[in-house]
């Protein structure tokens, strides 16, 4: 047999006609020809051979042993391409189609022998396994294989006794690894306090850093909660003990307890988002998100205490500004969903300063900074009021939001402890129906400016750009407060005017934070410290004209939260429905700096349909020289993305082939580098790795799929496009108005809050489901 490309085709098997599916062609269309392919052997050399498609793998190994006469058990190798990735059943038929070359190398069970002694022996060799190690752990066959030679125990060595590129190297192995869904189940304590250790030291490089941080966020999402059958499986105490051998075993609290066994942990990873490193930023990023959005009940004060103690919402708005990557545009606005379930649950956990001593604490030191004194005894003490509450009762006084309420009135009081004092001595000076009450308006702005940001739910954000003032909460609440105080001394207003105040506040807030991602820091200052009370409320008369004050009122706030949440699961239903229904998209390819226009080429294959199986796991997709019409079900699609693996939805990364496009600028020249379209979108691992690369037909589509797929993802996710968040937005309104017409058309007044009746005098009742609208 002859070594080279002119030697004679061999049939690994008889020529029977293939299958279609996933070829290329239309369903109806057969391809009776079955194409010719290369393989290579060291005995050999290289062949060509015509392969059926059909055959298991393991047969054409067999059958290509036998006519290549060699020596060894056919179960001693394997078939790879030439890019080195495992030949498998899944894949054969696409590879023997696309005519690619083949090599007949060692079997995973080979390699992954090979690898683990050298791994014991751990001498000069170590560097190649490792580099070997971290390319083939992904692969499936060669991981059960590695693992059954106690791989895994041998790999952890390595990563306690190495340095530098060479921790660097089996870190990434293990990264790899644990994209699988099993077989890393016995990773214990010691090893996640390794990975802290690591990641706290300053002296770590980059290169151990990345897959250091990807490890950490892989444990903290793989909890019992997020295990794919604990939706189906979970109780009123939580999702089940994970059965042996699940990877769904550590989750927040576990990693946690070792963080705290290192307190330079957090502080590094934040100290990181300022690196010049703009991939080690990332990689921070998304571990931060990810302990955001895992974290527990159990460490909940703990960890956000510290957070916020390390500013890292400084950190972020820095990202803001600097960030030169699309990835970190979508961490970002990941992270601002993240504070929005924070600050939502601040808000509405209430103020016990009988049971919490923060709250004692916290409350003490706004009493004490205003240096006045409380009067009478008893019952009719008089103590908060003197502050501007209503009552003395600080439980229901900040009912509506919470300790959000309470720690915004500690940083305003803490900003200037002088200027509290004076504020509250000079309005005690006044007559009491002239009296600002300026702790009960700090609370009013907090609900302002919550119903601004739409701190509805614990749900997703629908914000699609940056909100950094957002961030900055507190310092705008001190802004509004002061506004708030401004404008009562400028209009002479009494105790009565109050809610006309509130409504002012309202349009201002309003007016100053619009466009925020595009404003800076100072207009805003300027918006609510220099401007004239007669505009604002000229301003705020031009705007009822044009709007129904009753929307201002509690009851219909809280009514229009409620229609919210309602309005964005109904949102989120649709776009994964989108995704089931699948759609046909064009490859695209990464961006890269040093790609031009003139070495690209058009793909055999440029277009990809995709589909997301019932069971929500997996994304099934072929690609394709033209579109056919693929039937449902996943009978046309053979290959498929397993969706848990999707950390990043990034947008805006990819262009497609310049023979695919139309809007090339051809006057640019031939070498001028390509833009990245904005209808493209690539899914990405915790590890960087792109699972796809593709361009939307249309915006629609490219809404449906970045949003639908963000709503996928277990650590949370935001909304990528302006379409999705005025959909919500305009259900959100109409679902109002519509409640609304029972109300107004019998002229019903709504009241600014709902009276609580007296107790009931013994336990035979129950609570009725009422709508705001109906209690009114």
């Amino acid at each position: 047999m002859s070594a080279n490309g002119d030697a004679p085709s061999r049939s690994v098997a008889s020529p029977v006609p293939p299958s279609t599916e996933g070829n290329g062609t239309s369903p109806q269309q057969k391809n009776r020809v079955v194409p010719t392919n290369t393989v290579t052997t060291k005995e050999a050399g290289t062949v060509r051979v015509r392969i059926v498609p059909n055959l298991p793998v393991d047969d054409v190994v067999r059958q290509l042993c036998i006519n290549l006469r060699l020596k060894d058990h056919p179960a001693m190798y394997a078939l790879r391409d030439e890019n080195d990735e495992l030949v498998t059943n899944d894949n054969l038929r696409k590879k023997v189609m696309a005519k690619a070359n083949f090599k007949l190398v060692n079997s995973p069970a080979i390699e992954a022998a090979e690898i683990v002694e050298k791994l014991v022996l751990r001498d000069g060799k170590l560097g190649l396994a490792l580099t070997s190690l971290r390319r083939y752990i992904r692969e499936e066959q060669f991981a059960d294989e590695f693992l059954q030679r106690d791989g895994l125990n041998e790999l952890i060595g390595v990563i306690k006794v190495s340095h530098g590129n060479m921790l660097a190297y089996a870190l990434t192995a293990m990264q790899n690894l644990m994209e699988l869904d099993h077989g890393w189940d016995t990773l214990d304590d010691t090893f996640i306090l390794k990975i802290v250790e690591i990641l706290s030291s300053s002296q770590s490089l980059i290169n151990v850093c990345r897959p250091a941080t990807a490890i950490l966020k892989k444990l903290v999402e793989a909890s019992p909660a997020a295990a794919p059958t604990a939706h189906m499986a979970s109780t009123s105490k939580g999702p089940p003990a994970p059965p042996p051998g699940s990877v769904y075993r550590y989750g927040f609290n576990a990693v946690f307890q070792q963080m705290r066994k290192d307190t330079r942990l957090l502080e590094t990873v934040v100290d990181r988002l300022a690196s010049a490193d703009t991939t080690m930023a990332l990689y921070s990023m998304m571990l931060i998100n990810s302990l955001l959005a895992n974290v527990t009940d159990a460490y909940w004060d703990e960890f956000t205490t510290a957070m916020e103690r390390l500013n890292v919402r400084k950190a972020v708005i820095r990202l803001m500004s600097s960030h030169t990557i699309e990835d970190l545009t979508s961490c970002i606005l990941d992270f601002q969903a993240n504070m929005i379930r924070l600050t939502f649950r601040k808000k509405t956990t209430p103020v016990q300063p009988e049971i919490e001593e923060s709250h004692n604490a916290t409350l003490n030191y706004v009493w004490v900074s205003s240096k006045v004194s409380e009067e009478g005894e008893g019952e009719n003490i008089v103590k908060w009021r003197k502050l501007g509450f209503d009552s003395e009762d600080l439980t229901e006084e900040f009912r509506e939001v919470g300790t959000l309420g309470l720690y915004s009135l500690r940083h305003f009081v803490a900003k200037d402890p002088d200027y509290w004092a004076k504020i509250i001595q000079e309005q005690l000076s006044r007559p009491e129906e002239r009296r600002c009450p300026i702790a009960k308006a700090s609370n009013e702005v907090v609900d302002l400016l919550a119903e601004h940001w739409a701190i509805y739910a614990p749900g997703y954000s629908t914000s699609t750009t940056f909100q950094p003032f957002f961030l900055n909460f507190s310092k705008v609440h001190a802004l509004a407060t002061h506004f708030f105080l401004r404008m009562w001394n400028e209009s002479g207003a009494s105790r009565g005017d109050f809610p006309r105040l509130v409504a002012l506040t309202r349009s201002q807030v309003k007016e100053a934070l619009k466009r925020e991602n595009e404003r800076q820091w100072h207009e805003i200052e300027q918006d609510f410290l220099e401007c004239e009370y007669r505009a604002v409320r000229d301003r705020q008369m031009r705007e009822l004209e044009m709007e129904d004050d009753s929307m201002s009122k509690g009851p219909m706030r809280a009514l229009r939260g409620k229609l919210y949440k309602e309005s964005f699961e109904f949102v989120r239903q649709q776009r994964i429905h989108c995704l089931q229904e699948g759609a046909w998209f064009m490859n695209g390819i990464p961006i890269m700096s040093n790609i031009s226009r003139d070495t690209i080429r058009r793909p055999s294959r440029p277009w990809r349909f995709m589909r997301l199986d019932n069971s929500l796991r997996y994304l099934h997709y072929v690609d394709s020289a033209v579109k056919f019409v693929v039937r449902k079900g996943l009978e046309d699609l053979p290959e498929r993305i397993d969706a848990s693996l999707v950390s990043e939805v990034a947008t805006g990364t990819c262009m497609p082939f310049p023979s695919n496009l139309r809007d090339v600028d051809v006057a640019a020249g031939p070498s001028s580098p390509l833009a990245a379209s904005p209808l493209s979108f690539s899914l990405l691992t915790a590890g960087g790795a792109s699972l796809a690369d593709q361009i939307a037909p249309d915006q629609s589509r490219w809404a449906d799929w970045t949003d639908g797929l963000n709503m996928l993802r277990k650590d949370g996710g935001h909304v990528a496009s302006q379409e999705t968040e005025m959909f919500i937005q305009a259900l959100t309104d109409i679902g109002l108005k519509i409640k609304l017409l029972d109300l107004t058309g019998e002229k019903i007044d709504i009241p600014t809050g709902l009276a609580a009746g007296p107790p009931p005098t013994n336990c035979d009742f129950f609570f009725s489901d009422l709508s705001y609208d109906t209690q009114a």
